[in-house]
């Protein structure tokens, strides 16, 4: 596996990651009580996104490192992959 790879398959996980984090603890603007006006009610009080940053870096780094071991270890041979994805015999 090449770096340009590892660092692919790393950002793919981390921005599913981050999609998967994002909407953990907002509280809108309704929610909270602390409306500003001329915003949607419904807007987050506090982001919080460098937090999240944060969470998702380190959680999508454990994730890619199950990947790495179990591909660098192929404990999943690929065989196994091509015959689960084919289509079922009729």
């Amino acid at each position: 596996m090449t770096v340009t790879t590892i660092i692919a398959i790393y950002v793919l996980i981390w921005w599913l990651t981050f999609f998967a984090v994002l909407p953990f603890g907002v509280r809108s603007q309704h929610e909270s009580g602390d409306f500003v006006e001329g915003t949607d009610p419904g807007a987050p009080a506090i982001h919080r996104v460098w937090i999240k940053v944060f969470y998702t870096t380190v959680v999508s780094a454990v994730i890619f490192a199950v990947l790495y071991f179990v591909y660098v270890n192929d404990l999943l041979p690929l065989e196994f992959l091509k015959r689960i994805s084919q289509p079922p015999v009729s």
